[in-house]
């Protein structure tokens, strides 16, 4: 599976260019899945459900099924959180995965920008950054191609150029 991130700093603008670039790549035939990295104690279920039940008495790992869609939720009880290869090998084969963070990971990522943000470009210290997106001309872009952060089109024709596909 090829592999694309998408990273920055926090409020630049990456779920968002996320969803649009999920949309965009998927709108044009190819089947991609996302990987979202929290630094925070992420809760997907709700106390009352009974799959929270479930991991709340002990389980695991929790399968919830339906008709419509599925979901694995694991607990680590104080184990290690996995690395991303780890979660990239449970994923079903796609043509592309997008993983918004994960910063210090080694697989390639464009780096949304925003001036209001008052952050520095990550990508003067991450070699892995191939691009920003950026809603106004960074400074410090050196050598780096700066798509515009609102040209989804762009920004999925570079990565799809820089993942063959």
């Amino acid at each position: 599976m090829r592999v694309y991130g998408v990273t920055g700093w926090k409020n630049t603008g990456k779920t968002h260019l996320m969803e649009r670039l999920v949309a965009e790549i998927a709108g044009r035939g190819l089947a991609v899945s996302t990987v979202k990295h929290a630094h925070h104690d992420a809760e997907i279920d709700h106390p009352g459900t009974d799959s929270f039940r479930h991991r709340a008495a002990g389980a695991r790992e929790v399968v919830l099924a339906s008709p419509r869609r599925w979901a694995l939720m694991a607990e680590l009880r104080g184990a290690e959180e996995p690395p991303l290869e780890a979660l990239l090998a449970r994923l079903s084969p796609v043509d592309l995965v997008l993983v918004e963070g994960y910063k210090r990971a080694p697989h390639p990522k464009i780096e949304a920008w925003r001036a209001a943000a008052g952050r520095p470009l990550l990508a003067g210290q991450n070699p892995t950054i191939r691009a920003i997106a950026a809603d106004a001309p960074p400074p410090d872009a050196g050598a780096l191609p700066v798509l515009g952060l609102d040209d989804t089109a762009a920004i999925a024709d570079f990565i799809l150029r820089e993942v063959g596909l």
